[in-house]
């Protein structure tokens, strides 16, 4: 389904008796839906044969930095009870983003200094010598200025960028056909996330009204690109930001799909490796208007957190 008739979908499915809306909350079943795990990326085998390591390797280093680190283990906890969140939810994301995409440091200091490194460094959100305030001052984001809340603000530029500008020629100025934050929110080289979260930056900047209302840290601004670093780089704060990213998703599929995911470690840990909730929920709650109940499915990611749960929540 397209991207835009996926949204337009979400008021008409408010007010119909498909499952799970009118008729209230389905609760997604635990564990994996597909018997086997999913086919995993081939540039994340890239990545990982380049580190000369493997996925099981990788899995017990992380595996045993959180069986080691307390104090982590302790501030997940205290996270995710601000945010109304399982704690397990946030082991799956780490798990799963340090077996796949990163290796894991052996000690949670280590994340502090590499944080640390990147403090008043001197860059900007751009592309091609304009700034990303710049671009989203261009007619075509007009739709966008009322829009509520970072979140929705963020959301609604990364479509314009979609529908108007990814791979097209405007003006004579032709446009890169990547992802919004690929193009324009990472200066460094693109695809790279950061820190003990591997946060975006643009995840970030979504999610930034959330993490300054639940746990009090200033809010981020595209103006200031070194700050949104800072902040997804530091692990306390990365944490706040992994939880108000686990949470949106959670309540995205409970408002716009009628589902509740919260019972499933594997799926939030999909959504956090995929991205975009609000678009896939609404393409769920499409589906699921013939009556017939479409179950969300885990990807490779999720399919290892749920997999390997019962030692997964043994960590806590």
């Amino acid at each position: 389904m397209r991207l835009t008739a996926c949204f337009l979908v979400i008021a008409t499915l408010c007010l119909s008796a498909g499952p799970g809306t009118a008729t209230g909350i389905t609760v997604v079943p635990e564990g994996n839906r597909h018997i086997e795990q999913p086919k995993i990326p081939g540039a994340s085998v890239r990545r990982t044969k380049a580190g000369r390591t493997s996925f099981d390797a990788k899995y017990e280093k992380v595996r045993d930095l959180l069986a080691s680190d307390r104090q982590l283990v302790g501030k997940i906890k205290s996270v995710a009870s601000a945010y109304g969140i399982a704690p397990i939810h946030m082991v799956g994301a780490i798990v799963g983003e340090h077996t796949y995409n990163v290796d894991a440091y052996d000690r949670l200091q280590s994340y502090y200094v590499k944080a640390a490194a990147y403090a008043g460094n001197s860059f900007q959100f751009g592309h091609d010598g304009e700034s990303v305030a710049e671009f989203v001052a261009r007619p075509q984001f007009a739709s966008c200025a009322g829009k509520n809340g970072s979140y929705a603000l963020w959301s609604c530029r990364e479509r314009v960028w979609d529908s108007e500008f990814r791979g097209r020629s405007i003006g004579g100025q032709s446009f890169p056909d990547n992802r919004f934050s690929a193009v324009f929110f990472q200066p460094f080289f693109a695809g790279q996330t950061f820190g003990l979260g591997q946060i975006n930056p643009l995840t970030a900047l979504m999610l930034t009204d959330m993490v300054s209302r639940v746990s009090g840290y200033e809010r981020l601004d595209e103006n200031n690109a070194a700050a949104v670093y800072e902040a997804i780089m530091d692990p306390d704060v990365s944490l706040a930001y992994m939880a108000a990213s686990i949470r949106h998703s959670i309540d995205a599929y409970r408002s716009i799909a009628g589902m509740d995911i919260s019972d499933n470690p594997g799926l939030t840990a999909t959504l956090y490796n995929v991205g975009n909730p609000d678009q896939r929920a609404a393409v769920l709650a499409a589906k699921n208007q013939g009556g017939e109940v479409h179950w969300p499915e885990e990807n490779y990611y999720g399919w290892l957190v749920n997999d390997k749960l019962a030692e997964l929540e043994g960590l806590l």
